[in-house]
């Protein structure tokens, strides 16, 4: 089964949870965010994934949700962080985050970047100054120019945070070979790292791999919600049908 991330904002809304694991076991919180993506299902959550850290101590759980009103969004990040609060044993939550896509660009021209278990994908994510917030739409030219050149990547996406000065940029790669032999080219480091350096930035990026996408099996066990109060809040007025094919959104 596939996984998707829209290139624009108008059908879905995008959100990014950042553990850091505090277990030896990582599988045991990689299993317990599958169970998690399950229950989000019920609350409108379309497509997931769980992104592991190849060279790093993270772990990222990535939905995408219908469109919804801004006062049931400020409904669900609650239910969503106080369901979390079930995995605190395992990992510390850093950051709980809703995104706008604002770009992207795909080799076979769909409107989505589309990955599986198994795949690779690397994130980088910049944190702005308070007056550098237009950086996200000024990088765009170079998003734009870059992309073709990127041989191995078969999509981007440029998100951009709701709550904080933040912007995050997505790819997916063909293999992990094909993403560090673009990495370490002379090419890269000369023109999106001397780029980025005329801005006061909090840059990071990192590979990940995808362990899993919404659709695969899941082992039955029971994910209990502390607070189902806030889920009924949030399902009252709204029904968010579970779509698998990114195409009928």
């Amino acid at each position: 089964m596939a996984c998707y991330v829209p290139f624009n904002n108008r059908n879905l809304d995008i959100s990014l949870s950042v553990f850091r694991p505090t277990v030896v076991h990582v599988d045991d919180l990689v299993d317990a965010l599958r169970q998690f993506s399950s229950y989000t299902e019920s609350l409108g959550c379309v497509h997931s994934s769980i992104f592991r850290s190849i060279h790093g101590n993270m772990i990222i759980w990535y939905g995408a949700w219908m469109k919804r009103t801004h006062e049931n969004k400020q409904l669900l990040s609650a239910t969503l962080l106080s369901v979390l609060a079930n995995v605190a044993s395992m990992a510390i939550l850093i950051e709980h985050s809703f995104f706008d896509a604002y770009a992207g660009e795909s080799r076979d021209g769909s409107p989505a970047a589309k990955f599986f278990t198994g795949g690779i994908v690397t994130l980088s994510s910049a944190t702005l100054s308070a007056n550098e917030t237009g950086v996200s739409y000024d990088s765009l030219p170079i998003f734009k120019d870059r992309f073709p050149k990127m041989d191995g990547a078969t999509a981007g996406v440029c998100l951009k945070s709701q709550s904080m000065p933040r912007i995050v940029g997505l790819f997916v790669w063909k293999s992990l070979q094909c993403c560090y032999t673009y990495i370490l080219t002379s090419e890269y480091r000369k023109t999106v790292v001397r780029y980025l350096d005329g801005f006061a930035l909090d840059i990071k990026y990192d590979v990940f791999r995808v362990v899993y996408v919404s659709g695969d099996s899941v082992l039955n066990v029971q994910f209990c919600p502390q607070h189902t109060v806030l889920e009924n809040e949030v399902d009252k007025n709204e029904v968010y049908p579970v779509v698998q094919e990114f195409k009928d959104l």
